[in-house]
């Protein structure tokens, strides 16, 4: 998959902001085929539960860059805490042209992509407004759900459809084979905070080529 496809409806600016993220990302030697298919699977997510999220274009970009650059520690300090070099590069290199705001909710995002969920103990998630720190949990928790099903690394999951009822958010996946046992098993461990935050349960089914539509 080309960038191409992820920035076509950009703005301008978006798009020029755009350059700028994948050159930081490129700079730390991100791992390209899983950085484009976990952020595809994240704005799919995105786009399908619109309606239970209410968040907007500005949102939608914000977890673009996020989905680009949750990776870019593991090769510059290690994979044990990339999740946290994540947000400290984003917040201090001098590639990215966003201002500081804008760099904490991507790099919020990025950094909460694993492991420990939102809290305000953590000084840079208690330093965005109660409305920020919203749209972070969201965001991550999509991002989280994303990183999931490509656990592999290799693709796995060809394509997702998400959908959502008062009680459940249901995620069909479209496997490029049927044993993806960890992709699976993964996305719903990392769904935690989708589940905490609109308590819904989540849902996982599997569909072959011939089974899956939309």
């Amino acid at each position: 998959m080309k960038y191409s496809k992820l920035i076509k409806n950009l703005e301008d600016q978006e798009k020029s902001d755009f350059k700028f993220v994948l050159k930081l990302a490129k700079s730390c030697n991100f791992d390209d085929r899983h950085t484009k298919q976990v952020t595809k699977l994240a704005l799919k997510i995105f786009d399908d539960l619109q309606d239970l999220h209410k968040l907007g274009q500005k949102e939608k970009f914000t977890l673009l860059c996020a989905g680009l650059l949750h990776d870019i520690g593991v090769h510059t300090e290690g994979p044990k805490e990339h999740h946290k070099t994540a947000l400290n590069i984003t917040m201090d290199t001098p590639i990215l042209q966003f201002d500081n705001k804008t760099r904490l909710m991507i790099g919020s995002i990025a950094r909460y992509h694993r492991r420990e969920l939102p809290s305000k103990k953590h000084d840079h998630f208690r330093s965005l407004s109660p409305e920020d720190r919203d749209k972070v949990s969201i965001l991550s928790g999509i991002l989280r759900v994303a990183d999931g099903l490509d656990y592999s690394h290799k693709s796995r999951i060809r394509a997702i459809r998400a959908s959502f009822t008062m009680k459940e958010i249901q995620f069909d996946c479209l496997a490029k084979k049927l044993l993806v046992k960890k992709e699976i098993s993964s996305s719903d461990k990392k769904g935690d905070l989708l589940r905490r935050y609109f308590k819904r349960d989540q849902v996982f089914k599997v569909y072959s080529a011939g089974e899956f539509t939309g």
